[in-house]
């Protein structure tokens, strides 16, 4: 703005240089989606070592086959992950109630049926009504409730003397309800009720006391309540917290904003809470435990680990942003792992065709875990239609799929060998490349060794990776001295028959590289005057940004002219765009390929004769 001239003298006027630094965004935060033992769901949560994970999500769990992938992810050079944690309760909803009731009025017909034989015994009731139970409600849907529990109800009520059908009904039908666990464990302190922070078995192991002073002068609204994590050891303690509803230190905000264990459930009591029974005044006896408090024995029961996962919880909804959609509230994620449901469970074809698609939304790549049926060469490979590589559920240029899986001990099980998934290691790999070469390096070669993975469960030669590769199939190979290693670095679309200019994983991720980091770093350019002077800014920013680049080794040639482009003027954007609005900048580069085929040749000389 020109300075206001009003008296004689120098004036200092500061001129803006149009110097806007594009900096580059990250190449390689991890997105993963899965089961985990504990820790909020359907929400994305950043973790910035395993450490992280732990405290959060509970580490290492069988049932989590997420938990190894984070794990392996770290191990291998992996920097920052993203968490979103899913859970499938296994309660009956209100959609399911009428469902389980008629399932129950089955089991209460077959125990009464076994009942009125001659020679009934509990066994032969219980085993009746435990068959019914296990039958399906119709072809799809099994029973809604333990059927383990419903039968023993049946049987007892059905061997009460006098029974008949309507106390066998009703004995049933109340266990098919109260069969149906809580996915909240609850804990009663006194009057207080309160429930685990997070859905999981791990909230069965809370624990909490409540003290208060009980001198007379001592404000009678006041207390203390502490909190333990049996499984952890953590503790929580919250100082002067109160029932009274408008009160600042009021427990359930006060949990909400400070508590990672547990939150109040239901109303508050209408009074302050008393000491722990039987201790009336805190006095802890020698030996005794200060956290002592029983769960809550209200029709819900102790919490328990949910189901396994279904398509549905990882699709989930767009409106809530729920399931693969909590990473809508992501800034940026570069890589997405889904590990299987469970070691005898894949991803269904249908997730992974949803997945692709959300990540070229999201200018991210699709690490894809080969499925557990492919044990050969030729079950990769497939028919070429309906089978193998084919049947994945998508072909998109921002996936790839790695292939045999690993064999590596399972400390939660002895360390005994197990079959695990790649794709935390591999996104772990591809971290580790990107920060010691660049995200235009191929994530393959020697140096791509795994860290923690003893064993392949295949162990591929050159001739069955030459039938592999062609087809987009990026092989896992143990090689002398190296280890285990990445020995592919293909997307889906590098299928030799497709020809595509997005076959190379490096070429596909330093495009999304580009495209994220310009399109950050030209936010500035909205609403600006479209003419000359923006368009001699455009060309000095992004063309400084591409030249850092070219100096690092990013593209091919020998000069920029040969290695990248930045073109802003009158050509790329003319009256007619700029009458609506619209400025056109063409950024064009020359990516570098892996030089997947090294060719020598070597030729004997017959000897070398002066002439």
């Amino acid at each position: 703005m020109p300075v206001l001239t009003t008296y004689p003298g120098v004036y200092i006027e500061e001129i803006p240089s149009g110097v806007r630094t594009i900096t580059g965004v990250a190449t390689s935060i991890t997105a993963f989606i899965g089961r985990a033992l504990r820790g909020p769901t359907d929400l994305a949560v950043t973790v910035n070592s395993f450490g992280d994970f732990e405290r959060t999500f509970g580490g290492l769990w069988e049932f989590s086959p997420l938990s190894f992938a984070v794990r392996d992810f770290y191990q291998n050079g992996g920097a920052q992950a993203v968490i979103v944690r899913l859970f499938n309760p296994s309660y009956l909803t209100d959609t399911d109630q009428a469902d389980a009731l008629d399932a129950a009025q089955d089991v209460a017909a077959a125990a009464n049926t076994a009942a009125s034989q001659p020679g009934a015994d509990a066994a032969s009731v219980r085993d009746a009504a435990i068959a019914a139970a296990a039958l399906p409600a119709n072809a799809a849907e099994p029973r809604l409730f333990a059927a383990d529990a419903v039968a023993s109800a049946a049987a007892a009520a059905a061997l009460l003397p006098g029974a008949d059908a309507a106390s066998v009904n009703a004995a049933t039908t109340l266990a098919a309800n109260s069969a149906a666990p809580v996915i909240h464990a609850h804990l009663a302190v006194d009057t207080l009720t309160l429930e685990a922070a997070s859905p999981g078995a791990w909230g069965n192991q809370l624990r909490a006391r409540i003290d208060h002073d009980v001198l007379p002068a001592a404000d009678p609204n006041l207390f203390n309540l502490t909190v333990r994590d049996g499984t952890t050891g953590k503790i929580e303690t919250f100082r002067n917290v109160s029932v009274v509803a408008n009160d600042i230190r009021n427990l359930v905000r006060v949990l909400e904003q400070e508590s990672a264990l547990v939150r109040v459930a239901g109303a508050l009591p209408a009074g302050r809470p008393n000491h722990n029974a039987p201790n009336p005044l805190g006095v802890v006896p020698p030996g005794g435990d200060p956290f002592d408090a029983t769960f809550s024995s209200g029709v819900s029961g102790p919490a328990t680990d949910g189901l396994e996962l279904e398509v549905a919880n990882y699709s989930g909804s767009q409106l809530d942003k729920t399931g693969i959609h909590a990473l809508d509230d992501v800034d940026l994620f570069n890589l997405l792992c889904i590990p299987p449901i469970s070691s005898a469970v894949d991803i269904d074809p249908s997730l992974i065709g949803q997945a692709a698609q959300y990540c070229e939304a999201r200018r991210a790549m699709l690490l894809i875990d080969a499925p557990a049926s492919w044990n050969s060469v030729a079950s990769a490979i497939g028919n070429g239609t309906t089978t193998g590589v084919a049947a994945l559920g998508t072909n998109s240029k921002n996936a790839a799929v790695f292939f045999p899986r690993f064999i590596q001990p399972n400390p939660t099980h002895d360390d005994q060998t197990e079959t695990f998934a790649p794709c935390g290691a591999v996104a772990g790999v591809f971290a580790r490349t990107d920060a010691q070469r660049g995200v235009w390096k191929a994530p393959a070669g020697l140096e791509t060794s795994f860290v923690g993975v003893p064993q392949l469960t295949m162990r591929l030669t050159d001739a069955e990776t030459g039938q592999l590769n062609p087809l987009g199939i990026n092989c896992l190979r143990t090689m002398p001295a190296a280890g285990r290693i990445i020995w592919g670095a293909r997307t889906l679309q590098g299928d030799d028959r497709l020809a595509s200019e997005w076959k190379y994983i490096p070429v596909r991720r330093t495009a999304l590289f580009l495209e994220e980091s310009l399109y950050r770093g030209t936010q500035w350019v909205v609403f600006e005057p479209n003419d000359e002077p923006l368009w001699a800014q455009i060309r000095l920013n992004l063309g400084a940004f591409m030249q850092s680049l070219f100096r690092q080794g990013a593209f091919q040639g020998k000069t920029p002219k040969e290695a990248y482009l930045v073109k802003c003027d009158s050509e790329t954007t003319t009256q007619d765009d700029i009458n609506r609005g619209v400025v056109n900048i063409l950024v064009g580069f020359a990516p570098l390929k892996p030089a997947e085929f090294v060719i020598i040749r070597i030729q004997q000389l017959a000897g070398q004769i002066d002439t």
